[in-house]
């Protein structure tokens, strides 16, 4: 008999294996991959939430720069746009040719002290201009030129153009080759080295035989000359860091409206001239006089024989945003018509210039019904625009000066009805000019735009009493708007890319 021995199984009475419900019959190759999640691999919930975390950086970053992209072109261009029309030069013409050739130096009286404004071919700031000029001339007891290394139409700060009284050589033959007694040094654009070389050389080799008065930061020209090496001086806050660094020979001091070091007088930005020119006023006619241009200019803040103290001013986080929003999103968009008139003061016609220029919040434009205008102590201008055809450029129309609004001309009102403008006064009262601008600007734009304003013309703005809008709100709005249709623009072309690639695959095989 045949006996048939069954074979154990050697797992017989062993616990079962647990066995992968998906494991693949004997003889087949899997193609599924072994789950790793116990061992670290990216399907941990671990690494599912790095991924997710990953993938919102990711689509937040593009959707921020999708919000920035149209916002950044826009301010680019615009800042681009305005830091060259700040000192745009006024075209060459045969009425300029004429205006220059028409206008009169004011008559030499050799018994008074002379003042040589110096301003650079290439622009000059208005205020650190004007504002000394206005003050000095207006007490009767200097000779007060405006100087340049030729005599062209000169672009001051804002767009207004100034024919220059003397050139170098021609104020030389009027002292008989003397320095002049006070030579007043304004902010210049620092892009035009020749302008630069000719003037510094002007006040190495001349100027400084005479009373040396730096405005603002025509500091940077007078250090550059070397005149204020080992001395101790003073300059705008927003660049004195940067003179400091420049320059490290001079003793520079924050927080005094002007520094009197001998034949050298420094001032803070601005409108610390009036301090620092009533100063000059004290050492060469006395004090009663200065006392008396103090209150001939309307200023509040005159400290008789010492500098007042100044408040230590940085920029801060809000001014920059203001700053930016102006420059960027208001600066383009809103245009200034200044409508000069004869026998306009010339510290009014800076602060009419000067402060939409200093924060870049607008344009200005010079405009007149006649080629050229003459001021209240004798400098031409050369307007850019004429009256009759200047309406539809601007936003609004300022006519500066306190004799043009105690008889306002009437071809100015038409030509505001006409182009559907408001048409301003600002100085209808007596006062400091820069008072109504000022309350003006935050009326018109905001109260944070005006007191930014304030802070760069170094001048106290509390008193008063600024009201308007407490946010530069349409500028804001303009920077969402230009955002969304950034986005919308990004969405779009991603709409299009993922339908065109949808297409792409149903043709595939």
């Amino acid at each position: 008999m045949t006996t048939f021995r069954v074979a154990r199984d050697p797992d017989a009475g062993r616990p079962a294996r647990p066995r992968h419900r998906d494991a693949p019959e004997a003889g087949m190759h899997s193609t599924e991959q072994p789950d790793h999640r116990e061992h670290g691999d990216v399907k941990h919930p671990a690494g599912r939430r790095f991924i997710r975390i990953l993938r919102m950086l990711v689509g937040g970053l593009v959707v921020l720069a999708a919000f920035l992209l149209v916002p950044g072109a826009v301010f680019v261009t615009n800042a681009r746009s305005f830091g060259a029309d700040r000192y745009a030069r006024p075209a060459s013409t045969d009425s300029a040719d004429a205006a220059v050739a028409a206008a009169v130096p004011p008559a030499h009286d050799p018994d008074k002290p002379t003042v040589a404004i110096v301003v650079g071919n290439s622009g000059a700031n208005v205020a650190d201009t004007l504002v000394p000029y206005d003050i000095l001339a207006g007490t009767g007891k200097f000779n007060v030129y405006t100087v340049a290394s030729e005599r062209r139409p000169v672009p001051l700060l804002g767009g207004l153009d100034l024919v220059p009284d003397l050139d170098f050589a021609q104020l030389s033959r009027r002292l008989n080759g003397k320095a002049p007694d006070v030579t007043v040094v304004p902010d210049m654009p620092d892009a035009d080295e020749d302008s630069d070389r000719r003037v510094t050389a002007w006040l190495r080799d001349t100027a400084s035989g005479g009373l040396v008065l730096s405005v603002c930061t025509g500091a940077r020209l007078v250090a550059e000359a070397g005149l204020l090496d080992g001395r101790d001086a003073t300059t705008h806050w927003y660049r004195f860091a940067d003179l400091r660094d420049a320059h490290p020979a001079v003793r520079w001091r924050r927080g005094v409206r002007y520094i009197d070091d001998g034949n050298v007088i420094s001032t803070g930005g601005l409108l610390s001239s009036v301090d620092g020119t009533l100063r000059v006023i004290e050492r060469l006619a006395g004090p009663d006089t200065a006392a008396a241009a103090a209150r001939t200019a309307g200023w509040r803040h005159y400290s008789p024989g010492a500098p007042a103290r100044l408040p230590r001013s940085r920029l801060t986080p809000s001014d920059a945003i203001v700053h930016m929003l102006n420059l960027g999103y208001r600066s383009g968009t809103t245009t200034v018509g200044v409508v000069l008139t004869n026998g306009v003061g010339e510290l009014e016609l800076a602060s009419v210039f000067d402060p939409y220029a200093e924060v870049k919040a607008a344009r200005t434009i010079a405009i007149a019904s006649t080629a050229t205008v003459r001021s209240q102590h004798g400098l031409t201008f050369i307007p850019r625009a004429r009256l009759a055809d200047a309406g539809d450029d601007v936003d609004r129309l300022l006519v500066p000066g306190t004799a043009a609004a105690a008889g306002p001309d009437p071809e100015i009102a038409a030509t505001a009805r006409r182009a559907g403008v408001p048409l301003e006064y600002p100085h209808r009262r007596q006062g400091f000019a820069f008072d109504p601008v000022l309350r003006s600007m935050a009326r018109t734009f905001d109260t944070p735009t005006a007191r930014w304003t304030g802070k760069i013309l170094e001048y106290p703005t509390a008193e008063l009493r600024p009201s308007g809008p407490r946010w530069p709100w349409t500028p804001t709005l303009r920077v969402i708007l230009f955002g969304m249709a950034g986005m919308a623009g990004v969405a779009g072309v991603a709409v299009v890319l993922v339908a065109r690639r949808r297409i792409i695959n149903r043709r595939q095989p």
